[in-house]
């Protein structure tokens, strides 16, 4: 686990590829900390779900409305003083400056995993629109970022959910 300084945060955004567990750690994470969650792939246009469905990556374009969604969400949390914590890929310096651009106390985590076993995750899972195949082109654009706390998800979600409580102090 890397830790970075910064405020204690009162939204907590995990990031990083598809099969890394962002969902599953967000929505205990959140329990936790009785905030709400939110996972960004409820804020995907039709056409984005489509598109990866049919195997294909997205593009910047296709990521911009989704990104600025999440974005405007973000701005009416921070707007209300609120906290959550939220689910999102964030997989470029530029998504992630963008949704949290002049937006005090957000924290950013980066749920890091090896290609294989996340590959593996993929495979297993049921039901969801993305497919294992396309994780090759979110580890090409992955830009790992220097501002994020970092934890390993080779763990079970307890552990990681202390590392980053620990890490964040909260």
């Amino acid at each position: 686990m890397t830790s970075t300084s910064g405020p204690i945060a009162s939204i907590v955004i995990l990031m990083g590829v598809s099969g890394c567990g962002k969902t599953t750690i967000g929505k205990q994470l959140a329990g936790a900390l009785r905030w709400p969650f939110y996972d960004g792939d409820d804020f995907q246009p039709n056409g984005n779900i489509n598109k990866m469905a049919q195997g294909l990556p997205l593009n910047d374009r296709d990521r911009r409305p989704w990104l600025m969604a999440i974005r405007n969400l973000l701005i009416g949390i921070r707007a209300k003083q609120g906290r959550a914590v939220l689910a999102c890929s964030a997989l470029k310096q530029d998504y992630r400056d963008l949704l949290s651009d002049g937006l005090e106390r957000v924290r950013w985590i980066y749920l890091k995993g090896e290609y294989a076993m996340l590959e593996d995750r993929l495979k297993r899972r049921q039901g969801h629109y993305f497919k294992a195949a396309m994780l090759g082109s979110q580890f090409e654009i992955l830009e790992e970022p220097a501002d994020a706390l970092v934890v390993p998800v080779d763990s079970p979600p307890d552990s990681i959910i202390a590392s980053i409580r620990k890490g964040l102090e909260l």
